[in-house]
This record gives structure tokens, C-alpha cells and sequence, in this order.
């Protein structure tokens, strides 16, 4: 493929052959990009998992301390007290059969779900539609629970959910190119520190093999883990 001007000027940048701290690869990052828009800043883990074993699924959630940059719109499964917790908490879009049938019928207009537990059976019929996008509420990720309050805050202050995918990575947006590399620091730690959390009982040996951080559409840059387990 044939890279552009901007690209090869952001690329120069970069040493490839050596490897930063986390503070400076993210510095670099957004030094190195070249695009007009504000792009998403990532990161990508190559976990020493094998996710084809149950016990090594890394899956979570961690709230950023400077959030995503981007507004969330919540829906959240309740009904009755629950469900004016859910609105007076400042969720988008509030109900239960109701909105079941409104997204069998295409209608997907907000990023995260939560759903109390009671109403897990309706929200089941509409699993082949949220579970490929990311978004079916799960137990094991405070989507499924009956602090309606605690989820729906969290959620729109820059909850990140996570997933380790078939092939043992991670990859995760720690904010925009428009934060300070401050911020982005402390949310990329905030992740770094619950990916490490965890870790499998099950991995032997060095568990986050290689990481880098890099912007939407700018060089990768590879971060040092010899100070990471």
C-alpha cells in the first residue's frame, strides 16, 4: 500500500527500532499525528492468553479518570423504582419490552446498555443484535446489576470496556488527541493497571507481551514493558 506525505513525515518521527516509556510513547503519539480531526488515542496488549481457555478470557471494565471525550448515550433496561433511579441518574433512553421491540425493529441510537438483572429474559431476545456491537449487558462487567445509579454514572463519565480478542489482544481508546499527554497518561495507567489485575492465575511467565499506543490514523509506537510482570 502506498503511504501518503503525511504519513511517511509522521512515520520519520518514530524510531521503530526502540522502545518508550509509557509516559513518552504517548507524547510521541501525539506528536507523530498529522490528521485535522481529533483522533481516538489506542492501545493495543499482546497478552500471553490463550482465550480458547476459559480461565484466560480477560474481559473488564475500568473507569478512566479523564474519560473517553466523547458523549455516551446509555440505555438502561428497568422498570418501576429502578427505572426512575436509571432516568434520574441521566440515562438516554429508559424501559423494558418496549425498547426491546424498538431495536428488533433497527433502532440502535446509544452506545452503552445496562440492564437489572429481572430484566435479563426480554433483553435476551434482542442478543444476536447487541452481543456482536459490543453492547449486551453483562454481570462480569457491571452491565448487569442493581446499582442503577454507580452504572449509569460510571458509564457517562468514561467507562471502558474491554476484551481480550481470539487471537490474545486488546485493543482500547484511552481518549483524544485533543487531552494532554497528562491525561492520556493517567487514563492509558488506569487501564494498564486493571489489565494487570487481571491477569490469569494460569499465565506463566511474562503476561503483557508487547504493547504500543498510536492515534486513529498515525505511526504505532512501541511502549517498554520490562517494568510490567
Amino acid at each position: 500500500m502506498k503511504r501518503g506525505k503525511n504519513f511517511e513525515a509522521a512515520l520519520a518521527k518514530v524510531d521503530r527500532d526502540n522502545f518508550y516509556n509509557l509516559k513518552d510513547a504517548i507524547a510521541l503519539a501525539i506528536d507523530a499525528r498529522f490528521a485535522k480531526f481529533s483522533e481516538s488515542v489506542d492501545m493495543a496488549f499482546n497478552l500471553n492468553v490463550n482465550p480458547r481457555h476459559a480461565d484466560q478470557m480477560v474481559r473488564g471494565a475500568v473507569v478512566l479518570p479523564h474519560g473517553l471525550g466523547k458523549e455516551v448515550r446509555v440505555l438502561v433496561f428497568a422498570k418501576g423504582d429502578k427505572a426512575t433511579e436509571a432516568t434520574d441518574a441521566g440515562a438516554d433512553a429508559v424501559g423494558g419490552e418496549d425498547l426491546v421491540a424498538k431495536i428488533k425493529g433497527g433502532w440502535l441510537d446509544f452506545d452503552k446498555c445496562i440492564a437489572t438483572p429481572d430484566m435479563m429474559r426480554y433483553v435476551g431476545q434482542v442478543g444476536k443484535i447487541l452481543g456482536p456491537r459490543g453492547m449486551m449487558p453483562n454481570p462480569k462487567v457491571g452491565t448487569v446489576t442493581m446499582d442503577v445509579t454507580r452504572a449509569v454514572t460510571e458509564a457517562k463519565s468514561g467507562r471502558l470496556e474491554f476484551r481480550v480478542d481470539k487471537s490474545g489482544i486488546v485493543h482500547a481508546p484511552v481518549g483524544r488527541a485533543g487531552f494532554s499527554a497528562e491525561q492520556l497518561y493517567e487514563n492509558a495507567q488506569a487501564l494498564v493497571d486493571m489489565l494487570e489485575k487481571l491477569r490469569p492465575a494460569s499465565v506463566k511467565g511474562k503476561y503483557i507481551k508487547r504493547m504500543n499506543v498510536s492515534t486513529t490514523m498515525g505511526a504505532g509506537v512501541r511502549v517498554d514493558t520490562a517494568e510490567l510482570s
